[in-house]
């Protein structure tokens, strides 16, 4: 250490209890992974509270592994405990991010999501030392399922309620019908609720990934709207096979290898009169003013997803954290859109519509 940085000892403890919290926040999250993979906090929501013996006959799991699992969640505070009658319960003010399935604060699927890159923690190492990254077809059948069922809280809770409603333009042509398309549709829940709730309109989703075009297929065959929806295999950076009234990428433009081609595509499929509306993660410009936990999430996704995808396609690598509002206008503005407008936000992500 340089003699001339004094060396602050309460700023070294503050930062030892941080270090001990977040390595007690890992154990936590790979503890709520197996809870949410076995359904224990839904048990205990329903039938708690439960000792590890009731746990473990009301889950059909191992009693010795419940009294651990219920043990480690009592101890990271997810779980109460109650000496008297030892006896573990889900307090509902935590329900709706751990038991809630579908509900806007469920986490469930982002605990699925973030340990399913695990397995590519030695490949992501290999990319520091030599370039590239870890492609999007490596990531298994979890990851994907994590991704949709964490995506799914989002169009499920805010989609008609909160974004439409921020572009009334875009809900009112929708109404009356209009053909639209989702690049990067992954397993297509966006369109499929979109298609629910506008039976005028028509919509076709876009999708590099094979498998997510099968998932995408089966949902829309199992929410009956297949008449109305259909999907494609096609890379978005490339022009797309016709022209639509409005086009959406949700969480997208971020993890393109190609993202001005991808909005240049964009812009050329789009009709005149027609809208691209693009939801994607709020940012801050300057390194500083994402600072925290929100920005040690985003930043942890890029390096295990979002840029490291990229980078292995010879991408930009944008990342998580790369198209703050200013680069979104940049781009928009070198693929020839007229405008970008910021409709929504919250402290995860940024709804903007984007005019020819």
């Amino acid at each position: 250490m340089s003699a001339d940085i004094p060396f602050d000892r309460e700023k070294a403890r503050e930062f030892t209890q941080n270090a001990v919290g977040d390595l007690a926040g890992t154990m936590a999250i790979l503890m709520c992974a197996i809870g949410d993979r076995l359904g224990l906090f839904k048990t205990l929501e329903r039938k708690g509270p439960a000792t590890s013996a009731g746990l473990a006959t009301l889950a059909g799991i191992d009693e010795r592994y419940a009294r651990e699992w219920l043990s480690a969640m009592a101890c990271a505070g997810y779980l109460d405990y109650h000496p008297e009658s030892a006896e573990f319960s889900l307090p509902p003010e935590h329900a709706a991010l751990l038991a809630q399935e579908g509900g806007r604060l469920f986490l469930g699927g982002m605990y699925q999501m973030v340990t399913a890159t695990l397995p590519h923690l030695e490949d992501v190492i290999q990319a520091f030392q030599h370039g590239g990254g870890v492609r999007q077809s490596d990531y298994g059948a979890g990851f994907w399922q994590g991704l949709e069922r964490y995506t799914c809280t989002k169009f499920e809770n805010l989609m008609l309620q909160q974004w439409l409603p921020s572009v009334p333009e875009i809900q009112s042509s929708l109404e009356q019908g209009m053909e639209a398309a989702d690049i990067g549709c992954g397993a297509g829940r966006a369109i499929i609720k979109l298609a629910q709730s506008f039976p005028k309109s028509r919509f076709v989703g876009y999708d590099v990934y094979v498998p997510s075009i099968s998932t995408a297929s089966a949902n829309a065959g199992d929410a009956n709207v297949a008449d109305r929806v259909s999907f494609q295999i096609w890379d978005g950076s490339q022009d797309l096979p016709g022209s639509y009234d409005l086009i959406t990428t949700f969480d997208v433009v971020h993890d393109s290898a190609r993202p001005l081609e991808l909005l240049s595509s964009i812009r050329r499929a789009l009709r005149p009169g027609g809208a691209y509306l693009v939801l994607e993660v709020n940012s801050a410009e300057k390194l500083e003013d994402n600072i925290g936990p929100l920005g040690a999430i985003k930043m942890g996704l890029s390096v295990m997803y979002c840029m490291t995808t990229s980078l292995a396609a010879d991408g930009d690598g944008l990342g998580t954290v790369g198209l703050p509002e200013p680069k979104l206008l940049d781009l928009c503005t070198r693929a020839g859109f007229s405008s970008v407008t910021k409709a929504w936000e919250d402290p995860f992500h940024a709804l903007y519509q984007v005019l020819p």
